[in-house]
């Protein structure tokens, strides 16, 4: 069964940090591109991702503009499980973060992927 548990969520104030997991098990996560992509309240799920690590050996990582310098992305395929490390959260980062697996080596659009978590709630409170 393919599965991806998102955790690592909560409840911060700006200016601070979260570290949020996504432990993947089920499929070949090593040969997956890993994104993270967000879903505001009330709101449908963003088509392009915030962040996205490639499954190449060279971990190939994409940020979008609003998180770029503040989010980073990194893989540890021997626990099949990419991390995103938030730091400088703002309040306008509240949402639930979604990780996904894509077959492609990195892809930003949330078409593009296959599997699917459940989501982890962050709130930033200002």
């Amino acid at each position: 069964e393919v599965q991806l548990v998102e955790s690592g969520g909560g409840l911060v104030q700006a200016g601070g940090s979260l570290r949020l997991s996504c432990a993947a098990s089920g499929f070949s996560f090593e040969a997956h591109a890993i994104g993270w992509f967000r879903q505001a309240p009330g709101k449908e799920r963003e088509r392009e991702a915030v962040s996205v690590i490639s499954s190449s050996d060279d971990a190939n990582t994409y940020y979008a503009r609003s998180v770029k310098g503040r989010f980073t992305i990194s893989r540890d395929n021997a626990k099949s499980t990419v991390y995103l490390q938030m730091n400088s959260l703002k309040p306008e980062d509240t949402d639930v973060y979604y990780c996904a697996a894509s077959t492609f080596t990195v892809a930003t659009l949330g078409g593009l992927y296959n599997y699917w978590g459940q989501g982890t709630q962050v709130a930033v409170s200002s």
